[in-house]
């Protein structure tokens, strides 16, 4: 089969193998296969990555000298099952697929690991109990948006987010605008979105966003309709306390008053939900200086060099800071169900389409923002420049 194979920084069409399906394993003829953020950067900064995946445990994970078959945003058509596979997934079944395989004695990452090869190829592996058939007679393209969209849904349902907060989104790339979708769905009532570039505030917009800003210009917590604001300054939480205080001590049984309303929820700040979809050095102190105080901070994106925060400002305005991570096979499953039944709008994602030939010259156009977002590979076209 040709792949596309990833070795010291550079992007190459290949022949390999044909994938041999194991016990409870199915090959895959691949229809669409997204490219990732985490892909982009993998290509020139694998190592950043492996010494940390290897801290926790993982020592298979793709490295720069190695040459590696990337892909995990895939959809594809059954065409070999190997013993065991149920009778859902014959041959001609269009699946997406949790990218974990099992190989060589442990299970691994697909796409992201040497020993996994993944989507950029014309035939990939999966594990039969990790695919879903698709739907609805959903398209690959949007089924193919599974996993990045599932990330997102994984990342709203950690932030404990409820239609009456207020939702500020900064970096509006695939997983920010990933993040935009879920929200809209779920009917938050007002989403703020954030980020330099004109074309992805466009599609932040097209994505159900209320309000849009460039962080160059305007600050998004500013941008937060007045009424709904949060208290910014620790002097104003200070004055706050005290001139509550001075009210309820003047009722008798004030302290039973303080402790009802502190039951419904009523004595907190009110605060937005922040998500961080940039992943970049310093993103995470810049926020947690700017933000409100008691704001809830979700780490979407994923900032693969070092950083450093100051946990004193951290602690002194009462940040809940959440790290998310992937997403249970469940919420894979139900965000295959949520696009194949409409009730999410993925639809401005896919801003091109290319073959395994043009991969490279795809990896360069996701360079820059302002012309594409989400980029998918169709191993059976022959178009080279999406």
């Amino acid at each position: 089969m040709k792949a596309v194979s990833c070795v010291r920084s550079t992007l190459e069409v290949v022949d390999l193998p044909d994938p041999k399906p194991a016990e409870g394993q199915i090959v895959l003829d691949v229809l669409r296969c997204g490219i990732c953020g985490s892909d982009l950067h993998a290509k020139d900064h694998a190592d950043e990555l492996t010494e940390v995946m290897a801290e926790g445990g993982y020592t298979d994970f793709m490295r720069s000298d190695t040459p590696v078959v990337m892909g995990h945003e895939f959809c594809g058509v059954v065409v070999e099952r190997g013993r065991k596979v149920g009778k859902e997934f014959t041959p001609g079944t269009t699946v997406v697929s949790f990218p974990l395989v099992r190989a060589q004695g442990g299970v691994h990452l697909t796409g992201l690991s040497p020993v996994a090869p993944g989507g950029y190829a014309e035939q990939v592996l999966a594990e039969a109990a990790l695919s879903f058939p698709v739907p609805n007679g959903l398209d690959p393209a949007t089924a193919a948006l599974t996993e990045p969209m599932a990330v997102a849904y994984h990342a709203i349902r950690r932030s404990e987010i409820s239609r009456k907060d207020v939702a500020i989104v900064l970096g509006c790339g695939p997983v920010g605008l990933a993040v935009i979708c879920h929200l809209k769905a779920r009917g938050v009532g007002t989403i703020v979105a954030s980020d330099f570039s004109p074309g992805r505030r466009a599609l932040a917009t097209r994505c159900g966003a209320d309000i849009v800003v460039d962080p160059a210009v305007d600050s998004p917590y500013e941008a937060v309709p007045a009424k709904q604001q949060g208290l910014t300054a620790l002097p104003a939480l200070y004055e706050l306390g005290v001139g509550s205080m001075e009210k309820l001590r003047r009722l008798p049984g004030w302290s039973h008053v303080y402790r009802a309303v502190d039951r419904l929820g009523a004595t907190a700040p009110k605060r937005p939900v922040i998500f961080e979809c940039v992943g970049v050095p310093g993103m995470i102190d810049g926020v947690i200086g700017a933000a409100p105080l008691a704001s809830r901070i979700v780490v979407v994106g994923v900032c693969m060099g070092d950083d450093k925060l100051r946990p004193a400002m951290a602690i002194g305005k009462e940040i809940d800071i959440r790290f998310v991570f992937g997403y249970t096979p469940l919420e894979f499953r139900d965000t295959l169900h949520l696009l194949a039944e409409g009730k999410v709008d993925a639809s401005a994602l896919v801003t091109g389409t290319v073959g395994l030939d043009g991969v490279a010259t795809a990896f360069q156009a996701l360079g820059d923002p302002e012309t594409h977002a989400k980029i998918m590979i169709d191993p059976a076209s022959q178009a080279t420049t999406p």
